[in-house]
């Protein structure tokens, strides 16, 4: 009987384990905590290759598991306080690949294309038209920071978006530390940005604020889930409380932050409008659960057809 009971015991051990990971967080908890990592990663390396020349591999090679070295990375030609800033935001990004690798398994960084190539290939999209020449994310000050308006703000709809998702308090405590730090990150680019609005992105016709709106546009066209974005400058309407047209920070009616869920994100990062199909910074795709399901799901429907 005794032998019975333990067994027993043993077998519902087993399956609790197999039902947990991450310290004993739930499944779905986990996979809502590794998914950031994509982003995480992005950011981690172009802010740090942007800044200071260098990369992950470079300061904090263990946070990579092994993945691939970015493609096209480089440092960028920045203006002393612009290039702390930076410097500061990639220290940042290393905390937060540290943080989720410690609470989750996480995975090794995916193949990363962050080569001015494919922000220009953004830019096009958002204009409507190919650039001459081509948009560099590396050329300038306000280059970088346009280029950089890309990403935080994606990132910090995600974490919005998974939070209630979340069950355990050791998850939402996480995922709130990430969420305020990538917040921040995003109002001090916003604001850079706000300072020259009006500004002419040499050598083109657009200016800082109808860059923004472009992006933000494009954005949401890709997301495929109503307005979750706004440039630096709307309609008196819609900013905060109706009264403004500047908008610093972005935010829904009552000034809170946008959700998304990781199907919009990816289709977003992907620059093709579909989770599915991978592309845009992750030229093989994010990875992680949750983003490896539909990539899956892609490879299962190519090979029936």
């Amino acid at each position: 009987m005794a032998f019975s009971i333990s067994t027993t015991a043993l077998i519902t051990l087993f399956f609790l384990l197999r039902s947990c990971s991450g310290g004993g967080l739930p499944k779905s908890d986990v996979d809502l905590l590794e998914f950031p990592l994509n982003l995480e990663y992005l950011e981690a390396d172009f802010f740090s290759w942007g800044a200071l020349g260098h990369g992950i591999d470079h300061f904090e090679p263990n946070l990579t598991k092994g993945g691939p070295k970015p493609l096209g990375a480089k440092k960028a030609k920045l203006s002393p306080l612009i290039k702390d800033i930076i410097a500061q935001f990639a220290f940042q990004e290393f905390g937060h690949l540290r943080a989720i690798q410690e609470t989750v398994p996480g995975f090794p960084r995916p193949l990363l294309n962050l080569s001015a190539a494919s922000f220009a290939a953004v830019i096009d999209s958002a204009v409507g038209k190919t650039l001459e020449p081509p948009f560099d994310p590396y050329a300038s000050d306000v280059n970088f920071l346009l280029a950089s308006y890309l990403i935080p703000y994606v990132g910090l709809t995600g974490y919005v978006g998974a939070n209630p998702k979340l069950k355990s308090s050791t998850s939402k405590r996480l995922v709130a530390g990430l969420l305020g730090v990538e917040s921040g990150q995003d109002a001090v680019i916003r604001a850079l940005l706000y300072q020259r609005a009006k500004f002419k992105v040499h050598p083109y016709s657009y200016t800082v604020a109808e860059l923004t709106d472009k992006i933000s546009n494009l954005r949401d066209k890709l997301g495929k889930n109503g307005t979750k974005d706004e440039g630096l400058i709307v309609k008196h309407a819609e900013g905060a409380g109706g009264k403004v047209a500047g908008n610093v920070l972005a935010g829904d009616k009552n000034s809170l932050a946008y959700d998304r869920t990781p199907e919009e994100i990816l289709r977003i990062v992907y620059a093709s409008g579909k989770e599915t199909h991978p592309g845009g910074f992750y030229p093989k795709g994010a990875s992680g659960n949750i983003a490896k399901s539909y990539l899956h799901h892609h490879h299962n429907n190519f090979k029936q057809v």
